[in-house]
């Protein structure tokens, strides 16, 4: 039952990293790829009617491993404190950017809520990158399963390690990275003239650097968590992770190039789940590693529910899944095609 638990959390948390990275990778380019307002409102409008549905993953997850695991809930959003408000403060700031800059109509108002709209997707795909980062590398637990770390000390990995350091702050150049072509591929897919062949160079040319801190993220994290590899030796059928996410750097390059947006943008969502199904099955059983001592790691066992909890929220967690599922399926079929800008809107 643990098990289940852990892949529904792990599916949930991949579900609002593809559907709400590419809002988060709009914003990353949206000053760039928009030059003027109605090219701004292009971008707004690609994103305007599933960025505050796609965060509601976000908050099934944290829901979900409240219920699910609830020793790893409190041991991670006290531990976490900090940076957890630092996120809740830009996911904030990121709806306020989108939200009010159609309610004055003065180009220095809407300048500066594109600005925070900008910055704010910029530093979230960066802490969520370098939380991803704390997770594979471990942080100080003690005994009795908490932990404090500060927002950085020495930049080192080891032994007082902060929420940055040299690993964590790669991870968050990562994500980044990867956000950025995940949301360049979107626009491409959704919108047309300059703001689409923008996007389009912007993958091109930034899908390179997804594959260099790729490379180097995977050796470093070899470096400092080698145990990571123990469940590929244990059971190669795990190998499907990785090789979903090769697949998927392969076909960004391709389609790319061929100017194919559709099959471009899956292919980078398929690069983001893989890889995030590749670091969950790579730590699994462990869910928050300890760097301080391995017996003192937090897993799907040591962290769970009681077993009848599980099998009933199971039941219902299944059918929330199902309405959420069908209900997306609806929202992205009614909003498909190219983007079409109204006066009224943003």
């Amino acid at each position: 039952m643990e098990i289940i638990w852990f892949c529904a959390i792990a599916f949930m948390l991949a579900m609002y990293t593809i559907l709400d990275g590419f809002d988060l990778g709009a914003g990353i380019l949206h000053l760039y790829v928009a030059r003027n307002d109605e090219e701004r409102r292009t971008v707004l409008g690609a994103i305007g009617p599933v960025w505050d549905g796609n965060e509601v993953w976000l908050l099934a997850a944290g829901g979900t491993l409240y219920f699910a695991f609830p020793l790893l809930y409190a041991s991670s959003f006290s531990g976490f404190y900090l940076p957890l408000m630092i996120v809740l403060w830009l996911l904030m700031l990121r709806g306020l950017g989108i939200e009010l800059r159609h309610h004055v109509h003065h180009p220095m108002w809407k300048t500066f809520w594109d600005t925070v709209f900008a910055i704010g997707s910029i530093l979230l795909a960066i802490f969520f990158g370098a939380a991803l980062g704390n997770v594979v590398r471990g942080v100080p637990l003690n005994e009795e399963g908490y932990f404090f770390s500060p927002l950085w000390t020495t930049f080192t990995v080891r032994p007082e390690a902060g929420i940055l350091d040299w690993f964590t702050v790669m991870m968050g150049l990562v994500g980044l990275a990867t956000l950025k072509v995940h949301g360049a591929n979107y626009l491409a897919m959704k919108t047309t003239g300059v703001v689409q062949e923008r996007s389009r160079r912007v993958a091109s040319f930034a899908v390179w650097g997804v594959l260099a801190l790729s490379v180097a993220t995977l050796i470093a994290s070899s470096s400092i968590h080698p145990e990571i590899w123990t469940n590929y030796s244990e059971h190669f059928w795990g190998y499907i992770f990785p090789l979903v996410a090769l697949f998927g750097m392969g076909g960004m390059f391709y389609f790319n190039r061929t100017k194919q947006d559709a099959k471009a943008f899956l292919s980078s969502a398929s690069f983001i789940g893989g890889m995030l199904a590749s670091t969950a099955f790579g730590l699994f059983p462990n869910v928050l590693p300890a760097s301080t001592d391995s017996k003192y790691s937090l897993t799907v066992y040591n962290t769970a529910a009681g077993e009848y909890g599980l099998g009933v929220g199971l039941i219902w967690w299944s059918i929330g899944i199902v309405i959420a599922l069908g209900y997306f399926t609806y929202l992205f079929y009614s909003f498909r095609g190219k983007v079409k800008i109204h006066s009224d809107g943003y």
